[in-house]
């Protein structure tokens, strides 16, 4: 709705993630101020993450004036499977249920983004296919720093690392990035309370049931957006697409049953540097008591 009234996307994206990181910021100093406490290593890795999730988001809206939005979403919703190979990678294995949803999603994310299409932009492609790639990266690197420090901290750090990237970004290739449309300010303020609630819960959901997990449940994006598209811009579904979001229900309804716990780190991993002291010295400890 902002866009549409005129409101350039870069400046889109700098103000809502600038506005909830200073929303986030005034409710931990007025009712949690123990949360702004985090171990350094820790907020090496929220920062780490926040920038790589900042430098995404920037592909990702420069691959929307180059491609189609449904074959742009198509692409970036390729995004649990790289979460899965990168946390595989890090040491932690998926049970047979969640590969199983992950093989079960990509025929209904394909049939969902199933819409009229011009010609394709190999560049526009590869921003998208970049854009999911970071943003991918950036759960692992947080579930790790999560193990740690609650939710809010790690949303707190990681959204101010974000409006480091994407606010000169703005300013940098934006030929006026403080026009804002006087219709576009609702819409704004809008998306930027849903940019703080999303960001928390997200969080949360990686700490209490892993990335791979919660990036799943994060497909129901796709639902939401189709329904309030048909709601509040007008917009429509095809037979196909309706098709693919009956298959994205039922991966959902797998998720509500999947009750297997995250699995234990089977190595170290790539990412064990962002590990606290404190836990590298119970790990140790834990490793003698056996012994």
């Amino acid at each position: 709705m902002a866009i549409r009234v005129g409101l350039n996307p870069l400046v889109l994206v700098a103000g809502r993630t600038a506005g909830a990181t200073i929303l986030l910021l005034l409710v931990m100093l007025i009712f949690s101020r123990r949360y702004l406490t985090i171990y350094p290593v820790g907020l090496a890795g929220c920062l780490l993450a926040g920038a790589l999730n900042g430098i995404g988001s920037l592909f990702y809206y420069a691959s929307l004036v180059r491609i189609d939005a449904g074959l742009g979403q198509l692409l970036f919703t390729l995004y649990p499977i790289l979460v899965a190979l990168l946390l595989y990678l890090d040491g932690r294995k998926p049970s047979t249920l969640t590969v199983l949803r992950l093989i079960l999603s990509l025929p209904g994310i394909y049939l969902l983004t199933q819409a009229n299409r011009r010609g394709v932009d190999l560049t526009g492609m590869a921003f998208m296919l970049v854009a999911a790639l970071l943003y991918a990266l950036h759960i692992p690197i947080n579930q790790r720093v999560l193990f740690e420090a609650p939710a809010p901290t790690v949303t707190l750090y990681t959204l101010l690392a974000m409006t480091v990237v994407v606010v000169p970004a703005s300013l940098l290739f934006t030929h006026d990035p403080f026009a804002f449309p006087p219709a576009s300010i609702n819409p704004l303020l809008g998306l930027t309370v849903v940019t703080f609630l999303s960001r928390l819960t997200l969080f949360a959901g990686v700490k209490l049931i892993g990335g791979v997990q919660t990036s799943l449940f994060g497909l129901a994006e796709l639902l939401v957006t189709i329904v309030l598209a048909q709601w509040i811009l007008g917009e429509n579904l095809s037979m196909q697409q309706w098709a693919g979001a009956v298959i994205l229900v039922a991966t959902l309804v797998l998720a509500a049953v999947d009750r297997t716990p995250p699995t234990p780190y089977r190595f170290r991993g790539w990412l064990y540097w962002l590990r606290s002291p404190l836990s590298d010295a119970s790990s140790i400890a834990s490793e003698k008591g056996e012994n």
